[in-house]
């Protein structure tokens, strides 16, 4: 598989003196969104249920002259989730950006996946998205507006085999993103729902595990997807800053899918 890198320019005007909140920003898309947002001028507060490597990201922001906060949210506890939300508005007074990215990955069909499993689903990958949101939007219509992105999957628009729990709870975060969305738009809060595809993290390890290992996973990675590769976390970020920044300013309850063309079936 190629590698791809992409190397964003550091246009520090696109986000100057705004403030951006990431979930799930200790790895892969969530770190990948942390950077390249503050590489653009933002102040993050990035957070992970893994503390320590929230501060690893922190630490490469702050490594290149971003202004970065580090903070631990399990985004399953709503108190947490207000303390990061609370940390944002402490810290810099405002909150402009919200990219609510932590996720779980379940695999299994109907008889595989326990409810222990779907309840699991919905918490992190629907039900966490809308308590963040719930706390940040109050924020944003006092200040005349932000943007809120929420990771959803390409599995939110399409079906992937085997993976109930996984499809329905993204299902259900885009529907909610464009709910949201067209609530709010009339206070300048715009809301869209991130779908990227196969990118190569960790994340993947429930559905290689039923693959069946790597390299099951590597061949339908080159067989499934027309551009035959995986999307590097990088590639994410882009649309990341896209949804976040003024570039999409009149784009809202959308689902951008970023997949490689897998969607197209």
């Amino acid at each position: 598989m190629n590698d791809m890198t992409i190397t964003s320019s550091n246009d520090t005007a696109l986000l100057k003196d705004k403030v951006a909140v990431v979930t799930g920003a200790g790895s892969g898309i969530g770190r990948a969104s942390a950077q390249i947002l503050a590489r653009h001028g933002a102040s993050v507060i990035v957070s992970d249920l893994d503390k320590a490597a929230a501060d690893e990201t922190a630490r490469l922001i702050a490594d290149n002259d971003g202004q970065v906060v580090s903070t631990r949210a399990d985004v399953t506890q709503d108190d947490e989730l207000e303390n990061l939300i609370n940390t944002a508005l402490d810290s810099h007074g405002s909150i402009d950006i919200l990219h609510s990215h932590a996720g779980i990955q379940v695999e299994g069909d109907l008889e595989q996946v326990d409810p222990q499993g779907m309840d699991a689903s919905w918490q992190l990958n629907v039900r966490a998205h809308f308590i963040t949101a719930r706390l940040a939007v109050p924020h944003m219509k006092r200040q005349g507006g932000g943007s809120i992105v929420i990771t959803a999957s390409n599995s939110g628009v399409i079906y992937d085999p085997g993976m109930i729990a996984y499809a329905t709870s993204k299902h259900a975060v885009v529907a909610m993103a464009r709910q949201i969305a067209r609530d709010y738009a009339q206070y300048n809060v715009r809301v869209n729902a991130l779908c990227p595809g196969w990118v190569d993290t960790p994340f993947n390890g429930p559905f290689m595990k039923q693959m069946g290992g790597r390299q099951a996973l590597e061949t339908y990675v080159r067989e499934q997807i027309p551009m035959g590769r995986w999307a590097s976390a990088g590639e994410i970020a882009e649309a990341v800053l896209f949804l976040a920044s003024e570039r999409s300013s009149f784009m809202t309850g959308q689902a951008l899918v970023v997949d490689g063309g897998e969607c197209l079936g």
